[in-house]
């Protein structure tokens, strides 16, 4: 199994930005030191070609983005100061999400130590995602004919908004989003499968919640899942407002990568989104999704 990481671009944020860039590099360290992935696993991501961004966002958009010529509401949207650091780092983590799902389909299994920016529509950015990288990836995987149905499992707290706005249409694309009702985005985009979830939700609901939706997902038949395994709705989370546990999203995850596996579905990986305080809760939680996956493929 190979996981690819962008950490090596840096993420220039002032002091004060609430977005924990760290969490990048600190989840890097803790997989390798936990014995959870070894160093010949984990490759630097690749900068994602333009040809495959144009699959999933708008020529004038991408090219405002790369030349710092976005307005200043589009900058607002985005969260992110423009910085030219920040045009290689994004290219690195769509280009990441591609080489992954690519991986993926040789391997069974792969990831990416980034992504999951399901808040990015074709023409503009939202909530510190800039481009789509599972779109960019089901799309040039789909147009390229390396698969021919791709389903996203997309968990974050937040919903793909973004997701569904660039693939709900696609024959080919099942978007699921399982998400706080109440959370951000406020203005939801309709995916092929929604399950909006109460303040508060705590492991037993939110895992009866999985069980329900999953069936729907295999019953697309995917080629390949997109997983989004974000761990936002963890209890210590700043933004979340679910009270899941860490053994609560483990259980998911299990459950998730537990269905792929039994089925031969290969799966990628986008770690998504997690805001604890202190951050090394939000950390803990992604080792923890790859532990799950280490012991179920038994890649290490």
């Amino acid at each position: 199994m190979k996981v690819f990481y962008s950490d090596t671009y840096p993420l220039p944020l002032p002091d004060t930005h609430r977005f924990p860039g760290t969490k990048y590099r600190l989840l890097r360290d803790a997989l390798v030191q936990g014995g959870v992935v070894r160093t010949d696993q984990m490759q630097v991501s690749p900068l994602i070609e333009r040809e495959d961004l144009l699959r999933a966002h708008d020529a004038d958009y991408i090219s405002a983005f790369e030349t710092g010529t976005l307005n200043e509401k589009a900058i607002r949207r985005i969260g992110f100061p423009w910085s030219p650091e920040l045009v290689l780092r994004t290219a690195a983590s769509a280009g990441g999400a591609l080489a992954a799902a690519r991986s993926a389909l040789e391997t069974g299994l792969s990831g990416q130590l980034a992504g999951g920016t399901h808040h990015a529509h074709r023409d503009f950015g939202l909530g510190y995602c800039i481009y789509n990288d599972f779109a960019i990836a089901a799309l040039t995987l789909i147009e390229t004919g390396r698969v021919r149905r791709v389903a996203i499992i997309d968990l974050d707290v937040h919903q793909g908004d973004g997701n569904a706005a660039i693939l709900g249409e696609h024959p080919a694309v099942f978007v699921f989003s399982m998400h706080g009702e109440k959370n951000f985005p406020f203005r939801k985009t309709v995916s092929d499968l929604d399950i909006p979830l109460a303040d508060g939700l705590a492991d037993e609901a939110y895992l009866d919640a999985l069980d329900s939706a999953l069936p729907q997902v295999f019953a697309f038949a995917p080629d390949l899942v997109l997983y989004q395994s974000g761990v936002d709705g963890l209890a210590e989370d700043t933004l979340g407002r679910l009270n899941l546990t860490h053994a609560g999203l483990m259980a998911r995850d299990r459950r998730v990568l537990g269905e792929c596996h039994a089925r031969g579905i290969p799966v990628s990986m986008g770690i998504g989104g997690g805001y604890a305080d202190p951050i090394e809760a939000t950390v803990l939680a992604y080792v923890n999704t790859y532990r799950v996956a280490r012991d179920l493929y038994a890649f290490a």
